[in-house]
């Protein structure tokens, strides 16, 4: 039993990062969905989609992971910062920046999930869910 779905996403690609993998499959939700949908936009992987599979009652979020021409991964890290136990609201004001602006911070609002550059211009807060630079 998952008891955080979204950590064990972020590991997951964490995982398939280190080991270079060209694409990771995840038991699919909406939010994870559009997390995957935040990534493709702004470059972090190449594309996503759902595959259902025989027997299997849910569906499978299948992510395929971006390379650098050398052959590194675009994803150098990716942290979930609001836990299951440890809820983190921030103000429009105090959203984090990832290294400065050059990585995303996910903000779930009440309008969705947005970036932190998104959340900043909209001035809206919400739940920080996560870190990807």
């Amino acid at each position: 039993m998952i008891i955080d779905p979204i950590s064990d996403m972020f590991t997951r690609i964490r995982n398939a990062n280190l080991k270079l993998h060209e694409k990771v499959d995840v038991p699919s939700s909406k939010l994870k969905l559009k997390i995957a949908k935040i990534l493709k936009e702004e470059g972090y992987i190449s594309g996503y989609e759902i595959k259902n599979i025989e027997n299997q009652t849910q569906s499978v979020l299948r992510i395929h992971l971006r390379y650098t021409s050398e052959g590194k991964a675009v994803i150098q890290g990716i942290k979930r910062v609001s836990k299951s136990s440890l809820r983190i609201y921030k103000g429009h004001a105090d959203v984090p920046r990832t290294i400065g602006g050059l990585g995303v911070t996910i903000i779930s609002t009440s309008r969705g999930l947005m970036t932190d550059r998104q959340a900043r211009k909209d001035k809206i807060g919400g739940e920080v869910i996560g870190c990807v630079w």
